[in-house]
């Protein structure tokens, strides 16, 4: 059975005080009722030690949001998977379009740093997705099939366990817009046929793959309804204890 996973990603949101009150807050709202789901955050890197700490007996996964595509050394203000492993974090986002859109993280970069990362123990949340004029242009399962081709297909049967993919139309991130329940359903289908064509069908039906684009408590029934999608990788909405446990709650 694949995992159902509600990811909060705060971004670069919260200090570290305001970031401890709202892992707090969902500690104890989840501990008061358990989730259906598994349920990870994921911080900017000054929180992890701390939140990690925190939310070590409870219900609740800590992530990073992302990791240098380096082992260790000369690298000024990098850090490392083995860094992220050491605070007691579990995952790390990579791959997220904000990384690649403003930080040029080519597929090359993003593969390095997925190889870090599970070879330093950690499981890796990988994002994929189109932009506007990709759609426009019905490009949307191309990009999505070299993206993986790029920096996650290569891996052995064995490590691709460790991934979960995340898909994030571009267009509906931060924008308001939402790409339609069927909409993302065809594309998550998609992916899942791609990863078939490489894993074979018992590793594409295990594979939990999270739709990550303006995901909110009024949509998250009708998308985590369809049978491709497996929870969602929240932005905004997870910024606040309420709005993120509404989500988590679409699994009830």
């Amino acid at each position: 059975m694949r995992k159902k996973i509600v990811a909060g990603n705060w971004k670069m949101n919260k200090t570290l005080q305001e970031g401890v009150a709202l892992a707090t807050e969902l500690k104890n709202t989840l501990a008061a009722e358990k989730p259906n789901c598994e349920v990870i955050i994921g911080t900017p890197f000054i929180h992890l030690a701390t939140v990690s700490e925190l939310l070590k007996d409870s219900v609740i996964a800590v992530s990073a949001e992302n990791c240098a595509n380096k082992e260790s050394g000369a690298y000024t203000g990098e850090v490392s998977a083995a860094m992220v492993k050491s605070t007691g974090a579990e995952y790390v986002i990579l791959g997220h379009s904000e990384r690649r859109e403003y930080y040029n993280e080519t597929p090359e970069i993003l593969k390095e740093k997925v190889d870090l990362a599970l070879a330093n123990g950690l499981k890796v949340i990988f994002c994929i997705g189109e932009t506007e004029q990709e759609r426009d242009n019905n490009q949307q399962e191309a990009v999505c099939k070299a993206e993986l081709q790029g920096s996650v297909f290569h891996l052995t049967a064995e490590q691709w366990k460790n991934i979960v993919i995340a898909y994030e139309p571009i267009w509906a991130i931060g924008t308001g817009k939402t790409a339609t329940a069927e909409q993302a359903e065809e594309i998550h289908a998609y992916i899942r046929k791609c990863v078939a064509e490489v894993y074979g069908a018992q590793a594409a039906d295990d594979t939990t793959i999270l739709y990550g684009g303006s995901c909110k408590a009024s949509n998250a029934p009708e998308l985590f309804g369809k049978p491709d999608i497996d929870g969602g990788l929240i932005g905004g909405a997870s910024l606040k204890a309420p709005d993120f446990k509404g989500i988590i709650d679409a699994w009830k």
